[in-house]
């Protein structure tokens, strides 16, 4: 018996620590900057396994100082119900098991929020462990950040190339400007990589994400201009500019 209270004792207090734990971390989050993400730390490993040298190029910058063009970009991309949805886009998510169940090619439901979810506080490696952490951390950052500054993150920690992480970096690395002065025509071509940024390149692409750049712009014309209206230096000229 004493045994079995002991190790009672030792699960409630696992449980207590997991969640106060995981709690603070959302909570420190939601102010400070995210400078560095368990997959950054992947990926340097990696080259280092593989006597690389180091590629890590990443600065944050508040949203503000982004584009306009490039929530818009990613949301017409990646989660076109980014504003409507507490964290789950279960419109998707039936799209997606609808499909794997046909026997078509499988993709994912992932929602912008799960995905900085992943990014900030997981590993990348799909597993059903990650997917309920993933889950409870896109619940977390659903609750206490708000949209956004679950958009911030996102587009502070995403991978958007070989070494290349968030907006400030592919903006100065692909196209020799600050996140701010991204075009619209920038912000498609780095949303058109997004699925496999390691694979896809924004400063030189290929005839695929030429074509899914043009099908986001299309779509951009559908997704409202959510943050940061007026603050960026490639934003559209007023009617009485016209």
């Amino acid at each position: 018996m004493n045994i079995l209270r002991k190790i009672q004792k030792l699960l409630r207090w696992t449980v207590i620590l997991f969640f106060s734990s995981t709690i603070l971390a959302v909570v420190i989050y939601k102010w400070c900057p995210v400078y560095v993400t368990p997959l950054m730390v992947i990926r340097c490993a990696q080259q280092v396994h593989h006597g690389e040298k180091l590629r890590l190029k990443h600065h944050w910058v508040p949203l503000d100082s982004m584009s306009i063009y490039l929530p818009v970009a990613v949301m017409a991309s990646e989660d076109q119900r980014f504003l409507d949805h507490d964290g789950f886009d279960f419109i998707e998510i039936d799209k997606a098991l609808e499909e794997r169940r046909a026997g078509k090619r499988y993709r994912g439901g992932s929602t912008i929020s799960q995905q900085t979810a992943k990014n900030v506080f997981l590993w990348p490696q799909a597993s059903w462990v990650r997917k309920g952490l993933e889950a409870y951390f896109t619940v977390l950052i659903e609750l206490l950040w708000g949209k956004q500054r679950i958009m911030e993150v996102y587009l502070n920690s995403i991978e958007m190339g070989d070494g290349i992480y968030g907006a400030e970096a592919v903006g100065q690395q692909h196209f020799g400007r600050k996140a701010l002065s991204l075009t619209r025509t920038n912000c498609a071509l780095i949303a058109a990589t997004l699925p496999n940024p390691l694979k896809f390149s924004s400063k030189d692409p290929s005839s695929y994400v030429l074509k899914r750049q043009t099908a986001i712009m299309a779509q951009m014309r559908h997704i409202p201009v959510a943050f940061g209206e007026g603050k960026s230096e490639a934003s559209p000229p007023s009617p009485s500019a016209k």
